[in-house]
């Protein structure tokens, strides 16, 4: 039976030995071009192929198509010969595949305010109207981001619409409406969740379908970096997650902030700060390895103009020290010194300094003046790792390392001091170990957006201390 890529094969073939006879080469010389560009079968087999008695495999045919087109740039600078997927062959990634080679092809060297554009071209190529909701800062409602399938829509709350459940379950959402049905997607930096994808059905794609469903996932993943990275190097994103104005320290924290959430597949790690558009002095970060997770939370207070840069003085502190393999006793003793050589006139800081050995559920933490690490798991009861005060960052020890071990899927917590003393009105503080414990089975970032959001009512957003949280979850050994 003669197919069609055997058709295809004999027409390439007809065109080399017309072009080759006018190359002026000699069967030898020929061969020997062609020999040079690693090719392997004889000048007899070779001669044998010109003449049609001898097929070849296609990276043999298209070796001497090569040999062939070198002679021929020599003598006229002109290509003459076709290769193998240039012969009745239209090799332009279709599909999936085009999706995704036009977004990753799309958002090179472009504006970020040209992502949108890009993302809805990449699903044309799928049969699909794409539209990026981003998240504000708060985490309420998803805002669409400009561009032609955004006419008309319009702001989506987190907590109770479907694209909003698809945002807080980290999935995938269908709906059925009179227009045909739609799928939201949650578009994520890694774990980090930027917002979430509206895909509508165009021509014949069916959102029933699994596959596509899967596909459609792939597409939001990868249009979620695609955004995270464009935000590192323009505003045009950011301006449609942000709803109020930062002041600069605000601005400085949030700059120096990590991503908001991170995993592996040895734990879970997100945070959170509150009042977002107006935190003086609390921050926090973390770092992932094979073995170890390293986790801090520090706290400066609102109370002075120099929290901002204290506390980010020791963050910057505790990341160099970290980054040089140091343990906690020596982020401890650089945080100490960073302070007192940039303030030296008795500024503190309060935070705590942990690391969990994730082949065994190990903690060790470092507490210094602020809030003692909490740990919440299944079968006990809410318990502190340790109750003891020590001295804040920049006044000195001596604080003692502590040790405790978690059990497989335990909840571990961090905070600062303006989280545990959110007043309601009637004066009674906020909850979080009663708060931790309502929202356990989420993911840790909706742990840390459902504990701060509830802080928030409790207090009617009169935070009179920085409200950080940093969550943790174990999975056990592997």
């Amino acid at each position: 039976m003669i197919t069609v890529s055997s058709l295809q094969a004999a027409a390439q073939r007809r065109i080399i030995a017309d072009c080759f006879a006018r190359t002026g080469l000699t069967l030898e010389q020929l061969w020997l071009r062609y020999f040079a560009l690693g090719g392997d079968v004889s000048e007899a087999d070779l001669a044998a192929y010109l003449r049609g008695v001898l097929p070849l495999p296609r990276i043999q045919r298209d070796m001497v198509a090569h040999a062939v087109n070198e002679r021929l740039d020599e003598l006229s600078g002109a290509q003459r010969v076709p290769y193998s997927r240039e012969v009745g062959e239209d090799s332009r990634p279709r599909g999936l595949l085009a999706a995704l080679v036009g977004l990753l092809d799309g958002a090179q060297r472009v504006s970020p305010e040209r992502l949108p554009a890009i993302v809805a071209a990449a699903g044309r190529a799928l049969d699909l109207e794409l539209t990026v909701y981003l998240a504000d800062y708060e985490q309420r409602q998803l805002f669409p981001l400009n561009g032609e399938s955004a006419s008309g829509r319009v702001a989506l709350p987190i907590e109770t619409s479907t694209a909003g459940r698809a945002y807080r379950h980290v999935g995938t959402e269908l709906t059925e409406e009179p227009s045909g049905p739609r799928l939201w997607a949650t578009l994520l930096d890694g774990d980090e969740r930027m917002g979430v994808l509206e895909i509508e059905a165009v021509a014949d794609a069916d959102l029933h379908d699994p596959a596509l469903r899967t596909r459609c996932q792939w597409i939001a993943s990868l249009s979620g970096h695609l955004i995270a990275a464009a935000m590192r190097y323009g505003d045009g994103l950011d301006m449609t997650r942000r709803r109020r104005r930062r002041g600069p320290t605000a601005e400085l924290l949030w700059q120096n902030l990590p991503p908001s959430t991170a995993a592996t597949g040895d734990f879970v790690v997100a945070g959170g700060v509150e009042p977002a558009y107006d935190v003086r002095g609390a921050t926090f970060d973390y770092a992932l390895s094979e073995t170890t997770a390293w986790l801090a939370i520090f706290d400066a207070g609102r109370d002075t103009v120099s929290s901002g840069l204290a506390v980010s003085a020791a963050l910057a502190a505790y990341r160099s020290a970290r980054r040089e393999g140091q343990d906690l006793r020596g982020q401890e003793s650089a945080v100490d010194k960073a302070l007192s050589a940039q303030f030296g006139d008795g500024t503190t800081v309060r935070g705590t300094l942990a690391e969990v050995d994730l082949t065994e559920g190990t903690l060790r933490h470092l507490e210094a003046g602020g809030e003692p690490p909490l740990v919440l798991g299944t079968g006990h009861e809410p318990a502190t790792v340790d109750s003891a005060r020590r001295p804040p960052f920049g006044d000195g020890g001596p604080r003692r390392i502590e040790t405790a071990r978690l059990r497989a899927g335990d909840l571990l917590a961090l905070h600062t001091e303006g989280l545990t003393r959110a007043r309601a009105a009637v004066g009674e503080r906020f909850a979080l170990a009663d708060s931790l414990d309502a929202v356990a089975e989420h993911v840790p970032p909706e742990i840390v957006r459902r504990v701060l959001d509830a802080a928030k009512s409790h207090c009617r957003s009169g935070f009179t201390g920085d409200a950080g949280l940093l969550i943790a979850r174990w999975p056990g050994p592997r």
